[in-house]
């Protein structure tokens, strides 16, 4: 799913798309202090933080959600997000 900024996340699109079969979820947002909406990745940090409280409350792997920061520049190190990521659900 593409957003504007990762601010805009909510528990509840990260839980539904648990809900409909996703293996896990992923955000990916600008590095921390350079936000284009100020602290859009700091309130996204602190939701993907309470989601995996929530999934590890109820019995499901808390790894199964995560955050990265990094800059638009940075697509090698994207894909190693991506790879790894990939790597913890499996």
């Amino acid at each position: 799913m593409k957003l504007p900024c990762t601010g805009r996340i909510t528990p509840l699109l990260i839980l539904k798309a648990i809900e409909e079969g996703a293996d896990g979820v992923y955000a990916v947002g600008c590095k921390e202090g350079d936000c284009h909406y100020i602290d859009g990745n700091i309130k996204a940090r602190k939701v993907i933080n309470h989601v995996r409280k929530t999934l590890q409350s109820i019995g499901i792997e808390q790894e199964r959600v995560a955050m990265y920061n990094l800059s638009a520049s940075d697509g090698p190190l994207f894909a190693e997000y991506a790879d790894e990521f990939t790597e913890i659900i499996k």
